[in-house]
């Protein structure tokens, strides 16, 4: 086959990983942002705005449901694209043996990150290791070079074999590090390459219809699984098939196992990924003092290439495994074992050690690769041991960085009264709340502007008396939390986004029960869940969840209008036409191309107690529908309060304009505020009548995400936005009216 003209990019991971996408032209691509992967959805965004490929981008609430759009569009048979990292894909895990064991092939990226708790977003293998008995055929990429080779090989392996193929690499040191990369020139070669399409509709073809997915009995899923077992077999002859096909059109060699100085060495080390360069490094060092010492890799993890590892390593003495991840309680990494039981099944006896390295993306320097390869050299070396760890203080007791704010230190300033199925608060005034200490204290990390920090504490001048919070994944946890400082001054406890409401539910229930057990003193906690940046998207299944189970929290989300923690891409609240980084403007794009969700009115349908909208610009209405929550959260039930939060840095506005942005979005109906108590809508505010409602183009004029639709080009978008909004609002004032509505 005659190599095909190639161009040189400087791109890293995640751009090559898009960069062949789009030149395959997937379909259906299903995903959800999640750092470090979130950048190769926002590369084809931009370049899907530009008229450079066609495939259809579904923005999901999750990443179960990323995948599960996955496994739907591959029933139909055409081409399917995905990427996703750490908790992301343990969320979505119980879909990809659904995908493997109905042998739908489809593409994942993998840019590898540390698997939380605690919270970290840095690289590291333990998130991939999670995969290896799903079923699908794992390939490992070292550089942006490798993300955008391998990634146009796995299609055509995984049409081949009717199974669904991982492209992995390292999160931040391959997906984000640019490199010297070379491309096909024509997206054309590309797609001669992977061949047309295979003729097979599925769930499509009315005329013969199939059923995908049937119920199993024995010994019909143990000849299922024998099937998907000989379907990895065959692989092992596949992938070096479509490898040496590739290397013929490309120039460039891929291997099931890669490995440098092997030939005479005496000690081997194992390493995967980008610090096999480093290790490479290390062994030029080495031998340049007569060192006797190689390095090898995997290219392929599944199907494993145990035959290639044990005639690799037959003459050795020595094989050190270095794991970016461990398996817990088993005395090394997954590679380590896997690894042993490699040379076992071949009667190879070199002495092995194990290293666990580099997790939470610890950085992994040549010296630490020699001084890897210097320990095999001595006497009395652990079998199994971490490298880089710190000794801790066993006897050390933090102080506080600040004293707590209990129910006596906070003074009581409010009262509620019920009568009729309405709450009365009295005291909840600006003025007299300014004594409440703020259990947010100041210092956090926030940016300037951001709503976040003045948002929680309005909303915490209105709650009396003892308080936990529970934070979501997002900028308001971020910003107050890095280890090992706090900027909270009550209990305070973080879960993903997608479980949230859960959790804090699971707390409150908790307290009660030790409560009526005895095990605690009777008294009174304020259990709050704090969502934003998109979390009322994935966790919208947990907050309903808590609603309809009615526990006695409050669930407040600040709604700055984006998925902004992973760097602003669109969430189901993002105004429709809002630019972002999923819905980049360009000749074929225009934004975000659907209406922002109604959040309050969802979870006014869950029947519970108390549903309430606040703004800043409204202080005083903020404090008062705080206060109501707690009520109704300690004698009823669920509460849910969202008021909308600024973000300057993503809505391309300015610090200082804020509280005028909110109010314009409040004047403008966009954000109306309102109450649902006890099933019954008033509002608390109606422009209208105060002769202050404006079109919702002067609100959009005051933000850069959104002022292009005050062009003419988008007048069309402009006046739908505004026909929605106009329907919301009529539809809520004649709830108002209505006496149970």
């Amino acid at each position: 086959m005659e190599k095909a003209e190639q161009k040189l990019l400087f791109e890293s991971g995640n751009e090559m990983a898009a960069y062949a996408a789009k030149q395959i032209n997937y379909h259906v691509m299903g995903y959800y942002p999640i750092t470090p992967s979130t950048q190769i959805a926002e590369y084809l965004d931009q370049m899907k705005a530009d008229g450079e490929h066609t495939i259809a981008l579904m923005p999901a609430e999750g990443e179960h449901s990323a995948a599960g759009i996955c496994y739907g569009a591959s029933t139909g048979g055409g081409r399917v694209f995905n990427a996703t990292s750490a908790n992301g894909l343990l969320y979505a895990l119980e879909q990809l043996p659904v995908q493997s064991g109905t042998r739908m092939p489809m593409v994942l990226n993998i840019a590898c990150r540390t698997v939380s708790g605690p919270l970290s977003i840095k690289g590291d293998h333990s998130d991939l290791m999670y995969t290896l008995n799903a079923g699908w055929i794992i390939l490992f990429a070292e550089s942006p070079q490798e993300v955008y080779d391998c990634n146009i090989c796995a299609l055509k392996i995984a049409e081949k074999l009717r199974l669904p193929v991982i492209v992995a690499f390292d999160g931040f040191f391959t997906s984000h590090q640019k490199r010297n990369c070379s491309v096909f020139a024509s997206d054309e070669t590309v797609q001669e390459f992977i061949g047309p399409v295979t003729d097979n509709p599925g769930a499509l073809d009315t005329e013969n219809p199939v059923t995908i997915g049937s119920y199993m009995n024995e010994p019909d899923i143990l000849n299922n699984k024998y099937q998907l077992h000989l379907a990895m077999e065959k692989a092992r002859t596949v992938i070096p098939e479509v490898f040496r096909e590739y290397e013929n059109l490309s120039g460039r060699r891929t291997d099931i196992i890669k490995s440098y100085q092997t030939e005479d060495a005496e000690i081997l080390m194992f390493v995967l990924g980008s610090a096999y360069l480093t290790a490479k490094s290390a062994v030029d060092r080495l031998r340049a003092e007569g060192k006797k010492v190689g390095v090898f890799t995997l290219g392929v993890i599944r199907p494993f290439p145990s035959e290639e590892i044990a005639l690799l390593c037959k003459n050795v003495r020595t094989v050190i495994i270095a794991d970016r991840q461990d398996s817990y309680g088993a005395n090394g990494g997954n590679m380590s074992l896997e690894i042993r039981a490699a040379l076992q099944q071949k009667g190879l006896t070199p002495k092995v050690y194990s290293r666990i390295y580099g997790l939470g993306g610890r950085d992994f320097f040549e010296d630490d690769a020699v001084e890897l390869f210097e320990s095999c050299y001595k006497s009395d070396v652990p079998d199994f041991d971490y490298i880089g760890i710190y000794p801790g203080q066993t006897d050390y007791k933090p102080d506080p960085y600040f004293k707590p704010v209990t129910s006596s230190e906070n003074p009581k300033l409010i009262e509620c009264t019920e009568e009729n199925g309405r709450v009365t608060v009295t005291g909840a005034t600006v003025r007299d709340t300014t004594a409440r200490p703020k259990r947010l204290a100041p210092g956090h990390g926030a940016c300037p502007g951001c709503g976040i920090p003045v948002n929680v504490n309005l909303l915490l001048r209105g709650i009396e008396g003892n308080v936990v919070l529970l934070f979501q994944t997002g900028c308001g946890m971020v910003v107050t939390t890095g280890y090992p400082k706090t900027a909270f001054r009550v209990p305070y406890v973080h879960n993903l986004f997608q479980n949230g409401a859960a959790t804090i539910a699971g707390l409150a229930k908790m307290y009660h029960q030790k409560q009526e057990r005895g095990e605690m003193p009777k008294g009174d906690i304020t259990f709050i869940m704090v969502s934003g940046d998109g979390g009322m998207d994935i966790g919208m299944g947990s907050a309903l969840g808590t609603a309809l189970r009615n526990d006695h929290v409050i669930l407040f989300e600040y709604d700055n209008g984006g998925y902004m923690n992973t760097g602003y891409q669109l969430s189901y609240s993002t105004p429709m036409g809002a630019k972002s980084a999923t819905s980049h403007l360009g000749s074929d794009q225009w934004g975000k191309d659907f209406f922002h969700k109604d959040m309050p009115r969802i979870m006014a349908a869950t029947g519970m107690s108390y549903v309430a909208t606040v703004a800043e610009s409204d202080p005083a209405d903020f404090i008062k529908k705080a206060a109501k929550a707690q009520h109704y959260a300690k004698n009823h039930g669920t509460a849910y309060i969202k008021c909308l939060s600024a973000c300057p840095l993503n809505w391309g506005d300015k610090p200082n304009t804020e509280r005028r942005v909110i109010s314009a979005a409040v004047n403008s109906c966009y954000f109306p505020l309102y109450e649902v108590e006890q099933g019954c809508t008033r509002l608390s505010y109606d422009p209208e009548q105060k002769n202050k409602k404006i079109p919702v183009s002067d609100w959009l004029k005051l933000m850069g995400r959104t002022r292009h639709l005050c062009n003419e080009d988008y007048q069309q978008i402009r006046e739908n936005i505004q026909r929605e909004i106009d329907k919301r609002w009529i539809r809520l004032k004649a709830q108002a009216e209505h006496p149970i509505l």
